[in-house]
């Protein structure tokens, strides 16, 4: 199942991005490469339950089964010991990673409430960028009904673009609605 996304990329995005930064090989055309997905659970200690519950959610909305992550050191303050659960990310390539991209873009994002458009500055310097979500709620296939906790996530699309500029061209042109 190839994505409408994909097919518009080999098509009209590569065109415009060639023609604005005038590559002189089709290779230097910046592309997506992968898609991280990833929610943290800082609950995960007293509640064992709500992380499975997030690893369900996460298999949900992005169609791939997450991987649980694991503290590297122990800290005190948090009551957290090295190796326990903390959370669950989940890295999107290929079809799945366009087929998700076009579902944030398209369905998610303008549902989110009093939504005026993604932040265009939290790109990394090396072409990379960073979304938050504050609910999952804002994802068509979770029920209101059947969460037990509202919970964020943090999606990072990383490019093979060289800098922000190329970056944030590519991500416009593939649908990102970026506050004016």
């Amino acid at each position: 199942m190839a994505s409408r996304l994909k097919d518009k990329y080999q098509n009209e995005i590569m065109k415009a991005l060639v023609e604005k930064f005038e590559y002189k090989n089709i290779m230097q055309v910046p592309k997506l490469e992968k898609v991280v997905i990833n929610m943290g659970i800082g609950d995960a200690r007293e509640n064992p339950k709500g992380l499975e519950k997030a690893v369900e959610e996460l298999t949900i909305i992005a169609g791939q089964k997450p991987l649980v992550t694991k503290a590297k050191k122990s800290v005190a303050n948090f009551k957290l010991r090295e190796g326990m659960s903390i959370g669950a990310k989940v890295t999107l390539r290929g079809d799945m990673m366009y087929h998700f991209v076009d579902k944030l873009v398209n369905i998610s994002l303008p549902r989110v409430r009093d939504f005026a458009g993604v932040n265009p500055n939290s790109f990394d310097g090396r072409g990379n960028y960073a979304l938050g979500v504050k609910e999952q709620l804002i994802f068509p296939e979770i029920e209101y009904d059947k969460i037990d906790k509202i919970r964020g996530m943090d999606i990072i699309f990383v490019t093979t673009a060289k800098s922000d500029e190329e970056s944030r061209e590519l991500l416009r042109l593939m649908g990102m609605p970026f506050r004016k």
